[in-house]
């Protein structure tokens, strides 16, 4: 009967490794397929994402219609969460959910007053530790808003640096090759997807409405505090001032930031070694110190040689 369960727990294994790798090769397939469509086709191959995200968006917009009754009120009790700053982060996370800053002030006191209902359903009812949900649930409606908020803005930012080496190499090839700057944006940004394609697609946007190309640089470094990207556009706009050649810059920041890259992860793992030996030191060492001793001690006591059978 024991081997029977298992070879039925090894068959099962086997199984769900056998479907997760015949999974990841048809959805490897079905990327290939799309992207090659989209080549013959012009089919944006993320166009399906983003009208996934607008639903998504729509969806919470009207959950949060509410939130416009206590907009003035929001604006009022505006602890940790001041307008400008309020509007710098909607700013900075690609304001996904559409919200104005009126709205999200509003959100966060129409959440505190839901969970204080909440709290005070839950005391009625008598859960367990029901008597603090109704000061905590209230704070972590308040404070909900903004750490998503926040959190977006720094998980859009970090993809933004991680996107950007790739895409001024395809840049600064697209230039070399003797295409313009805007024709190789527009070119290159379809093969891209998040806050990068976002970003360029909006200054193109603003240069075809007539918007100054240093205004319109200015508005992406309003809009993204990265240091990467913040030193790109800050490089093109004094090119642009002195002249020098896009394709040279582009290629010049391409390189630094993969260099910086590098420093950055050779940093990040000289500052792992002190933790490792932090965990190894406080944690690994005294359990296993632990388990020796309790051998050694249930070995004085039931082993062959133990107090108890001396004693007799």
């Amino acid at each position: 009967m024991d081997a029977l369960i298992i070879f039925s727990i090894i068959l099962f294994w086997f199984t769900f490794v056998l479907a997760l790798r015949h999974y990841s090769v048809f959805i490897k397939e079905k990327r290939h397929l799309i992207d090659h469509i989209s080549e013959l086709t012009d089919i944006d191959p993320f166009e399906k994402k983003a009208k996934k995200r607008n639903r998504r968006a729509e969806v919470i917009q009207k959950l949060t219609k509410y939130a416009d009754e206590f907009s003035e009120l929001g604006q009022r009790i505006n602890f940790f969460s001041e307008n400008h700053d309020v509007r710098a982060w909607l700013k900075k996370s690609g304001n996904p959910f559409q919200l104005t800053v009126e709205r999200f002030q509003g959100l966060k006191i129409f959440l505190f007053i839901v969970g204080f209902f909440m709290g005070g359903i839950a005391f009625i009812i008598g859960l367990p530790f029901s008597q603090y949900a109704i000061i905590v649930n209230p704070l972590v409606g308040y404070f909900l808003p903004i750490i998503i908020v926040k959190q977006q803005a720094k998980k859009r930012q970090l993809h933004l640096r991680q996107d950007l080496p790739d895409f001024l190499d395809t840049i600064s090839t697209s230039l070399q090759a003797g295409v313009s700057l805007d024709q190789a944006l527009r070119e290159v940004i379809r093969f891209f997807d998040g806050p990068l394609r976002e970003e360029f697609s909006r200054f193109n946007q603003e240069i075809d409405l007539g918007v100054q190309r240093e205004t319109a640089y200015r508005n992406l470094l309003d809009r993204n505090d990265n240091q990467e990207f913040q030193s790109l556009i800050k490089a093109l706009i004094q090119g642009l001032k002195l002249g020098v050649p896009i394709a040279t810059t582009f290629k010049v920041q391409a390189e630094d930031m993969r260099q910086f890259r590098e420093e950055q992860v050779k940093e990040l793992a000289a500052k792992a070694s002190p933790k490792v030996t932090l965990v190894t030191t406080f944690v690994v060492a005294p359990v296993s110190i632990l388990m020796i001793a309790g051998l050694m001690i249930l070995n004085l006591i039931y082993g062959d040689n133990s107090i108890i059978n001396l004693l007799k």
